[in-house]
């Protein structure tokens, strides 16, 4: 079933126009607040489709939005500004934008980089977070890997081959996927060319700008960023048990940081969970009725 949404466009602070799918909430249910949802690093918006569809169902308005370089998002003039406090400062904007005072923050991957930047910046913004199989410490072998293929350039591609691209790189995160669901993936990761070919749907830039070491060195930061959102509003960790970006012991020590945390594993499933497994998909909305 493909869930319908509005786009959404708003101005960074430094003059980008920025884009976000806006799923409202279903007619004739009570408004109950706004989700916001942040993708990883070359990810987009889309892939929170399948969440928005339960969410709306129980009130929630979900704004799944493009980081700036991504799908429907005007790539950065200075590329330097692909970094989590700009986009923090992005979200801050989106919220001004809307008249939102706070919201819910759902981040996967670079997401949740961003989720906890934003705690750090602008506390009062945030209701609640789920923060999605990253953490303040990511194994150097992990980072290696993605290293491996993220921001290397692909030639031009039908859809076919578009697909058997994606499952290559994703096959150990995602064992249970069957051709349909990475012909779905190929779908949110690439966009059509004049021509009708597919190319990869965001600048290049914003892997050049990733500096691993710089996260080994945050380690400290992260995690007085994770204890001070844990302390204020209720936190769900989300892992996949295949997942070797978020280790099993990070994942426990940040559920432990506060009796406001929870952490619930995703069975069969690598980096990064889609939220729209069964496991995690009751655990954000249990998240959510604490929340409301």
């Amino acid at each position: 079933m493909m869930q319908s949404y509005d786009d959404l466009y708003w101005n960074s602070d430094d003059g980008l126009r920025l884009h976000a799918r806006d799923h409202a909430a279903d007619a004739g249910q009570v408004p109950r607040g706004t989700v916001v949802c942040i993708p990883g690093l070359t990810r987009n918006g889309a892939d929170f489709d399948a969440l928005a569809e339960t969410l709306t169902a129980e009130g929630w308005r979900v704004i799944a939005v493009d980081l700036r370089g991504r799908a429907g998002s005007e790539r950065a003039h200075d590329p330097s500004s692909y970094n989590p406090r700009t986009y923090a400062d992005d979200m801050v904007a989106l919220l001004r934008s809307q008249n939102i005072d706070k919201a819910v923050f759902v981040g996967t991957s670079l997401g949740v980089l961003v989720t906890i930047t934003l705690a750090s910046r602008a506390p009062e913004r945030i209701a609640g977070a789920v923060l999605n199989d990253a953490g303040p410490r990511v194994p150097r072998e992990a980072l290696a890997r993605i290293g491996k293929y993220a921001g290397k350039p692909v030639p031009p591609m039908d859809l076919e081959q578009a697909t058997a691209y994606v499952a290559s790189i994703g096959k150990a995160a995602f064992p249970r996927f069957g051709t349909d669901d990475w012909r779905a993936m190929a779908v949110r990761t690439f966009r059509p060319r004049s021509d009708g070919l597919l190319e990869l749907d965001y600048d290049p830039a914003v892997i050049r700008t990733t500096r691993p070491w710089l996260l080994w060195l945050l380690r400290p930061v992260l995690w007085r960023a994770v204890r001070g959102l844990t302390a204020r509003v209720p936190v769900l960790v989300v892992r996949g048990a295949l997942s070797d970006i978020l280790p099993a012991e990070v994942a426990r020590q940040m559920a432990a940081t506060s009796e406001s945390a929870r952490l619930v594993e995703v069975p069969d499933v690598g980096h990064a969970p889609m939220l729209s497994e069964p496991e995690a998909r009751d655990a954000i909305l249990t998240l959510l009725e604490r929340v409301a």
